[in-house]
């Protein structure tokens, strides 16, 4: 009695497994592969049997797939927004660094430089006493932003 079981148990995978058959349509041409054809089609044996449970192995394949998938363009977009994010900060930097510069090159050649007064809103020149400060204050703007 064990001896069957045995036997019975070694044998019910083999036995699980189906034949496909091309299914094939009036004219003779392929329509399909399938255990069963459908209606309208005749089916011709062929050599190919299917695994038992392949269809949930292909579709679980296929959803993993479909999540790897969706990973990968996520850290695409990830990846995308970065290298963006990084173009913008440098081409910040590089336009503050100019005009850090254009400013500290101005004040050098002692060129007359104007600012509004927060106070009464009028234009006023810079004087020759607050020079040095405002120098001392381009160069620093210049050493922070050029680095």
């Amino acid at each position: 009695m064990k001896l069957v079981a045995a036997i019975l148990i070694v044998l019910s995978p083999a036995c699980a497994a189906a034949q496909v058959n091309r299914c094939l349509d009036a004219s003779g041409k392929v329509v399909g592969y399938a255990a069963e054809c459908p209606a309208g089609t005749r089916a011709e044996e062929t050599t190919i049997k299917s695994a038992p449970g392949a269809s949930t192995s292909t579709q679980k394949s296929l959803a993993e797939r479909e999540a790897d998938f969706r990973k990968r363009r996520m850290e695409k977009q990830e990846a995308d927004t970065k290298a963006e994010k990084k173009t913008l900060e440098a081409a910040d930097r590089k336009r503050a660094c100019e005009e850090s510069r254009s400013y500290l090159k101005a004040l050098q050649e002692h060129q007359r430089i104007s600012r509004t007064d927060p106070r009464t809103g009028e234009h006023v020149l810079l004087s020759d006493s607050d020079y040095p400060q405002e120098l001392a204050r381009a160069e620093r703007s210049v050493a922070q932003s050029c680095k």
